[in-house]
């Protein structure tokens, strides 16, 4: 765990985001099924059939689709009153510190849900812990360049403004990383690829009000908590790109899939152990006169 002094974010005020959105998080209830299900496709691809699932801060939508997949689900949320939104099991439990003993399921989801906390690879450790081996781990962040147009907005508009730029829009991880946290975490056949879907608003403050709305307030410890300046969000909002009248917000998200280490898992063969060179194989044309 990364001491306060070291710590990105804020992590009493993502529960009080929570708490306060757990009432209006349905509005953006579309948004966040569609995320969830471009995440849950991926058990499509494995003929692997899972029974115990972990909804890690689903929001009331990852553990109602897993359900009804038939899969037993409880659902965990820093918040409990989001917890609570799951329609079923559910324990209000801190990323950073889950309760849950070795074992306790094959599947895990984490949709939209790990990017505020501190000690990442950490809370990957945990849940790997968690699961029983051969488990998968389904979870999605949102990548560098996710509400690229908001941030450079808030940072021109601020610089215009103030003489200079607080932190307004959370930091998010490099694609090429996420790969690299699940090995750090141990897990096995780490893939990570990215998706991205592009909102549209006629009305740019609409924006701010699902952000919020989402429990995606800002939480960067460092933020500036003085009221700003009555006329930065209208500046920011009105340098949005456009197309054809409505601004544009992009959510680039990291897929992220990973599986707890079992011994019946294919593995790479030893390095050397080949006994076919690599002339020889099929389309090589090295050794063809010209």
């Amino acid at each position: 765990m990364p001491s306060v002094s070291q710590a990105v974010f804020d992590r009493r005020a993502v529960r009080l985001h929570r708490d306060r959105a757990a009432a209006e998080v349905g509005s953006v209830g579309e948004v966040l099924r569609e995320a969830a299900g471009r995440l849950l496709d991926r058990l499509d691809d494995t003929t692997r059939r899972f029974s115990r699932a972990l909804d890690v801060g689903g929001r009331g939508v990852v553990a109602p689709l897993l359900r009804a997949r038939g899969i037993a689900t409880v659902a965990c949320d820093l918040s409990a009153r989001m917890a609570a939104r799951s329609g079923g099991p559910c324990v209000a439990a801190d990323e950073e510190w889950l309760p849950f003993g070795p074992n306790s399921f094959d599947l895990v989801v984490a949709s939209l849900s790990l990017h505020w906390v501190n000690d990442l690879p950490g809370a990957l450790i945990q849940l790997r812990r968690a699961m029983q081996p051969d488990g998968l781990l389904l979870a999605s962040l949102p990548a560098l360049g996710t509400l690229g147009e908001l941030r450079t907005a808030l940072a021109e508009a601020e610089a215009a403004i103030a003489g200079g730029a607080s932190p307004r829009v959370s930091p998010f991880p490099d694609l090429r990383d996420c790969a690299s946290l699940l090995s750090r975490a141990g897990f096995a056949l780490p893939v990570a690829d990215a998706d991205e879907l592009v909102l549209l608003y006629a009305d740019p403050t609409a924006l701010l009000g699902e952000l919020r709305a989402a429990g995606e307030s800002n939480a960067v410890r460092l933020r500036d908590r003085r009221i700003p300046a009555r006329d930065l969000f209208p500046a920011a909002l009105a340098a949005l790109p456009r197309s054809d009248g409505r601004v544009r917000a992009t959510l680039r998200i990291a897929m992220m899939t990973g599986w707890a280490p079992s011994p019946s898992q294919p593995r790479p063969l030893p390095r050397g152990s080949g006994a076919t060179p690599l002339s020889l194989a099929p389309g090589d044309d090295r050794d063809t006169p010209p």
